[in-house]
């Protein structure tokens, strides 16, 4: 791949373009390229992009690498259908960007409390053609956001401080902190949305949020005790606890919130 991106020509024509010589220049350009890679640097950053969901995206430091876990939300949410969605720590824009590319009806609103994070977003949301059906809001979570939604979606940061020196440098060194970590237990950007979303979900409207693999259990009774029903953890290919979505009542008087602990 690196080689390919120093040539300048896809990964699998490598192998048609194997008798041919290669410049020095080219050479030298890839050597440093791998020179990056060997001290830890990503990838998706030495390349600029990321594969999400079958799209590439626009990625850098500014913001965290689209995992393919992710996914997992993105299928849970177009198993149902929605007309709004809003997108809560959006980063890179992959979630609402892939959502809205699959949903060309539907239209979105995301946020996030990085203006370098959103300046990415922006410019996946062009690239995939869907910016005049997306707004963006720099916001802490549902800080000043209005009205109700069909869907809510987030992928919040969950790792624990306690965790973070123990995650790979090529993460750890290299990604936005604070899309990796609330530096306290990982569920305290949870206990926020999971709060404030009844009061911007539609009858029938689902919330979905991206979990580590230890969290179902507190994330699910948040759900539940915010009045949430039909919750429900999803694991990913992998078979580990990843998603959990719960559903906004249809009646809306009859439900009785109560504060996630």
């Amino acid at each position: 791949m690196l080689l390919a991106h120093a040539m300048g020509v896809p990964s699998q024509r490598l192998t048609l373009l194997g008798g041919d010589d290669l410049p020095n220049e080219v050479l030298q350009a890839a050597l440093g390229l791998v020179d990056r890679r060997i001290k830890g640097e990503p990838v998706s950053h030495i390349l600029g992009r990321r594969n999400f969901f079958g799209r590439e995206f626009f990625v850098d430091r500014r913001v965290l690498d689209p995992r393919p876990e992710t996914e997992e939300l993105v299928m849970a949410a177009l198993g149902q259908p929605f007309d709004r969605v809003l997108d809560l720590g959006t980063g890179s824009g992959a979630i609402i960007v892939t959502l809205l590319a699959e949903r060309p009806g539907a239209h979105g609103y995301a946020t996030d409390l990085s203006e370098q994070a959103l300046q990415v977003a922006e410019q996946n949301a062009q690239t995939h053609s869907v910016a005049n059906r997306v707004q963006f809001q720099r916001a802490d979570w549902l800080a000043g956001i209005i009205g109700r939604f069909d869907l809510i979606v987030s992928n919040p940061p969950y790792i624990a401080a306690t965790e973070m020196e123990g995650l790979q440098d090529e993460v750890r060194l290299y990604e936005p902190p604070m899309a990796l970590t609330d530096g306290a237990d990982g569920l305290t950007a949870y206990r926020t949305l999971i709060a404030g979303a009844p009061a911007h979900l539609s009858p029938g409207g689902r919330l979905i949020v991206e979990i580590g693999p230890t969290q179902a259990e507190p994330v699910r009774d948040m759900m539940e005790a915010a009045g949430l029903v039909a919750v429900d953890v999803l694991p990913d290919l992998d078979g580990r606890d990843r998603v959990v979505s719960g559903k906004m009542p249809q009646n809306l008087s009859t439900n009785s919130a109560k504060t996630p602990k």
